[in-house]
């Protein structure tokens, strides 16, 4: 099976990217975290990127990588269509 990553702040922070996965375009982006189908332990690195380990392995495995400035403005399409529906 192939999906999407894209590297995105953790949700509700400015900070460090971490890796997003989703299996369709249609699904919203998930931590590689909370997806244990497909992630892989971090290395043990301080400091170091949160979902390379997972990255890797999924890029082996065919996985399409969307820029992050892309993933974010369809962050913002989603939520501003949500905020159009619950205003209706």
């Amino acid at each position: 099976m192939s999906g999407e990553m894209c590297w995105l702040p953790s949700f509700g922070t400015d900070g460090d990217k971490i890796l997003h996965l989703r299996t369709n375009s249609t699904q919203p982006w998930q931590p590689y975290t909370a997806c244990p189908r497909f992630a892989v332990p971090d290395y043990a690195i301080p400091r170091g990127t949160k979902g390379w380990a997972t990255y890797q392995k999924l890029m082996k495995q065919q996985w399409t990588l969307i820029p992050s400035d892309r993933a974010l403005r369809e962050l913002s399409w989603f939520n501003q269509d949500l905020e159009e529906r619950r205003a209706s």
